[in-house]
């Protein structure tokens, strides 16, 4: 079987689906991409037992039928040195030898039998539930969530993003037990009442395929997998067991004290002031009066010190809360408007960090962050 492509056209969909090999495997066939000709489609798969991705390419120059596995790392490293030009891949699926043709010279590589390569699981018809979402949906809801996923061994379903679907709204959620986002949108309506929780390593590869996807993504799960159907990829994937904590009730409802500040400039002041915070600790002290924020920061052990003074706009008595400035920046890093409003009730109490304005009416977006005791 043989087929022409574009070099540059291979190279990207190599380098797609290439996320999602382990960089130590237990089966050495895992090491592979499956190449398969079926009619005038070329797919190539990767795997690591846990998640595979496949991706489907039409091409108009193609002829035979069969799979071949090919060593992923050596062809990347091929591919990544041819400038844009038509290559003609010719494979014998008897020897499994493979034949790269350029412009200017031929190339030749030694394949592995696909048979080796592992079937990807299948959903349950009986127990599996389909969505479908507005690839932009799900691409903010994922840039929103997935820094604050945890890298819990004894918890393992806080290192992903839970997707709650009702019939009015659709929330994603992610949290660390240090910080938490939750954020629902209204224009995403599935009809279903279910949930699952998605792995970090599937998610993070979901939102790199994203961001040119025009058509809307198919989502079916069971209880133990789901496949994430794009117009030129499928994602497959095992969903991590077990039962998402109750994220509501950990949100604090009553929160006396607002501050809104522009979010820019409170992040930009914090990261100045954090580089004269304990590294260890990581603490910045956030002091509330009248309307101006102080941030401040220091390490004693060094005998260094910083404190900057920014205006907001302040509703409430004073107040001192602590926080870890990794995470604060993280948050005010990943919400999306000018300004930001942050409601705290006490020290010792999570503080809530939401966008003042929202850019889009059916979006709905909360992060809370708890607070660290202040010496």
């Amino acid at each position: 079987m043989n087929f022409v492509i574009s070099s540059t056209e291979l190279f990207n969909c190599l380098q797609a689906v290439g996320k999602v090999i382990a960089s130590k495997n237990t089966l050495p066939i895992l090491d592979d991409f499956l190449f398969e000709i079926k009619g005038n489609d070329l797919t190539i798969t990767a795997s690591d037992l846990e998640t595979t991705l496949i991706s489907t390419l039409k091409l108009e120059n193609i002829s035979g039928k069969g799979k071949i596995a090919l060593e992923a790392k050596r062809l990347m490293e091929i591919m990544k040195e041819f400038p844009e030009q038509p290559l003609t891949i010719e494979i014998d699926t008897d020897s499994f030898s493979v034949d790269i043709i350029s412009e200017n010279g031929k190339f030749s590589i030694k394949g592995q039998d696909a048979e080796d390569f592992p079937n990807y699981a299948k959903l349950s018809k009986s127990k599996s539930s389909s969505v479908t979402l507005n690839p932009e949906i799900l691409l903010s809801a994922l840039n929103r969530t997935l820094f604050a996923t945890a890298e819990d061994e004894l918890r393992p379903v806080m290192n992903g993003v839970y997707f709650d679907f009702t019939s009015d709204v659709t929330t994603f959620v992610a949290s660390d037990a240090h910080k938490l986002v939750r954020y629902s949108r209204t224009d995403a309506k599935s009809g279903i009442q279910s949930s699952f929780i998605l792995p970090k390593k599937p998610a993070s590869i979901l939102k790199s395929i994203l961001g040119k996807e025009e058509q809307d993504v198919v989502i079916e799960f069971d209880e133990q997998n789901a496949f994430f159907t794009l117009s030129k990829y499928k994602l497959i994937c095992r969903l991590t067991e077990g039962k998402y904590p109750n994220y509501s009730s950990v949100i604090p409802k009553d929160n006396p004290y607002k501050m809104i500040i522009d979010r820019v400039e409170f992040y930009n002041t914090l990261k100045r002031v954090s580089i004269f915070a304990n590294q260890a600790s990581n603490l910045v002290k956030l002091e509330l009066s009248g309307n101006q924020l102080t941030v401040s920061a220091q390490d004693i052990d060094y005998s260094i010190s910083a404190y900057e003074r920014i205006n907001c706009q302040y509703e409430g008595d004073k107040i001192e809360i602590g926080f870890k400035s990794k995470f604060l920046l993280e948050i005010l890093q990943n919400l999306p408007s000018t300004d930001v409003v942050m409601e705290l009730s006490d020290p010792s109490h999570a503080g809530l960090i939401i966008p003042h304005d929202k850019e889009i009416e059916a979006e709905d977006i909360l992060m809370l962050l708890m607070p660290m005791m202040l010496s």
